[in-house]
């Protein structure tokens, strides 16, 4: 296995668990823990991983893999979080979605809801995004008009972002946003790591008759680098079955309407 390769692996082991332990990493990849160890260190120098003794884990505050790291992570919660999702919208509504993990899967749902899928040739939903992954999965979805932002691409979650992008949204309105963030709290709002991504989406919450916030617990309670919005401005945050009660409560007594799925 090649260097690269082997760091691959390790980054989605991370993504998958959370964290990495030297000796279970080398059985599982067939290498030598010397040879783990370097690559660890290689990866931290990057500021990809947080070393510690015996391996590494994903730092809480400012962690950020690229997207395809992220697939495997709460697979089952973002499923059901997707189907949540879909069930709220109406055939002939305009979606906005960013990108992210959890909006992927709320794009995969809206695409294989049946009674979209019955509307024959003519387009049941039209979908406004800046993420190239979701606008390429929808694009052989005859029953979908896709809408694309423009901007420059993030590579680290496919996301166009940048004045591009505002030109297109300044002059859409959406019926509903399903807003992917990096964490949400009754505080701080939601939140994202990079302050484009946050910028881009600030403009589409605000272009959105509805904001519905899609997060897995993990991302409750937490607060990122830069605000994409003010809890005031999020009307529904759907979230798994696994959210602490106080920090729905705290949702909740902030005129949030909370969705466990």
């Amino acid at each position: 296995m090649a260097s690269h390769e082997r760091w691959n692996a390790l980054l989605e082991i991370i993504a998958r668990d959370g964290r990495l332990d030297v000796e279970t990493a080398a059985q599982e990849l067939d290498v030598s823990t010397a040879t783990i160890r370097r690559d660890l260190d290689r990866l931290a120098q990057q500021q990809m991983v947080t070393r510690t003794r015996g391996g590494a884990t994903a730092n809480n505050v400012s962690y950020d893999l690229p997207l395809r790291y992220k697939t495997a992570r709460h697979a089952t919660e973002k499923d059901r979080i997707a189907r949540a999702a879909s069930a709220l919208i109406r055939p002939g509504g305009v979606v906005g979605l960013n990108g992210g993990t959890t909006t992927t899967e709320v794009a995969r749902a809206l695409a294989t809801r049946a009674d979209l899928l019955a509307a024959g040739g003519e387009a049941a939903l039209t979908v406004v995004t800046n993420a190239l992954n979701i606008a390429n999965e929808l694009t052989v979805r005859q029953h979908v008009k896709i809408v694309v932002t423009g901007g420059v691409v993030r590579p680290q979650s496919y996301e166009l972002t940048g004045p591009l992008g505002t030109l297109v949204l300044e002059q859409l309105t959406l019926d509903h946003l399903f807003l992917g963030v990096d964490a949400i709290s009754a505080t701080e709002g939601a939140t994202a790591y990079n302050e484009g991504e946050a910028s881009i989406n600030q403009l589409m919450v605000a272009r959105a008759r509805q904001v519905i916030v899609v997060a897995d617990s993990s991302k409750l309670a937490r607060h990122a680098f830069a605000r994409i919005c003010e809890i005031r401005q999020v009307d529904v945050l759907i979230t798994d079955s696994g959210a602490d009660p106080a920090a729905v409560a705290a949702f909740t007594d902030a005129g949030v309407q909370v969705i466990r799925a």
